[in-house]
């Protein structure tokens, strides 16, 4: 598909009701919305496949729904760090936001840089980006020792106490997913949220209250990373 042809396909599916229901619903509000779910945009990523010429145009648009087809056609090693900061100021609802940091950013080699610049930066979707990458990075690492992630804990509980909505969410996202990487980690993520929650602030117990929820119930799923510990080390208890 040509630039043209995507761009005319987009403006095909646009859909004023569905602009209108992802603001009442999710509190998606975007400029330039046409109004078109993820999963119609999946599969025009599809049949475009991998382009970073296209990738870079599609932003350059100004079309929310082009911005989103441009996280989910550019490879991660296709991103440059001028990029990725003149992207993340331009981050205005969460959807956006988490659709670049899980698709792209936690996947780069900018990961950990930003997940430590952005997370103490002041406006709401850049701090989220920070933490969104963070969790994110929680899953796209598969590798690296549990020493790495417990250097989060610190940035977490400094964050504990902002009370914006997407922040706030972000951060507890975070500490979740560095509890559902391993049985060590779970146990050193549920320290920090008994430690979290022992404080007056009323968005710190939420958070405290939601990790410690999901990361002490019977249903929690473990990825056990890196699995060259963790897996063999489950594999030895059933031989």
């Amino acid at each position: 598909m040509t630039y043209n042809e995507i761009i005319a396909c987009l403006y095909e599916l646009a859909d004023a009701d569905k602009v209108a229901f992802k603001a009442k619903k999710f509190g998606i509000v975007a400029n330039n919305s046409l109004g078109i779910y993820h999963k119609d945009l999946k599969i025009i990523a599809k049949e475009i496949g991998r382009n970073k010429a296209l990738a870079l145009q599609l932003f350059d648009s100004g079309i929310y729904e082009g911005r989103l087809l441009c996280s989910k056609i550019l490879k991660p090693a296709d991103i440059t760090e001028p990029l990725v900061e003149k992207w993340v100021k331009t981050f205005e609802n969460w959807e956006i936001c988490d659709s670049f940091c899980m698709g792209l950013f936690a996947k780069s080699e900018f990961a950990l840089a930003k997940i430590l610049e952005w997370t103490e930066r002041e406006p709401e979707f850049e701090k989220r980006a920070g933490f969104a990458t963070l969790a994110a990075y929680c899953m796209a690492d598969k590798q690296s020792p549990n020493e790495l992630f417990e250097q989060f804990f610190p940035i977490i509980k400094r964050a504990v106490n902002d009370d914006r909505q997407y922040v706030k969410k972000a951060v507890n996202w975070s500490l979740r997913n560095i509890g559902k990487r391993n049985i060590d980690l779970n146990k050193k993520a549920i320290e920090v949220a008994k430690e979290i929650a022992q404080t007056e602030n009323k968005t710190a117990k939420w958070i405290a209250t939601n990790t410690l929820k999901e990361l002490e119930g019977d249903r929690l799923r473990m990825s056990d990373y890196p699995r060259a510990i963790y897996r063999k080390s489950s594999m030895e208890l059933f031989e």
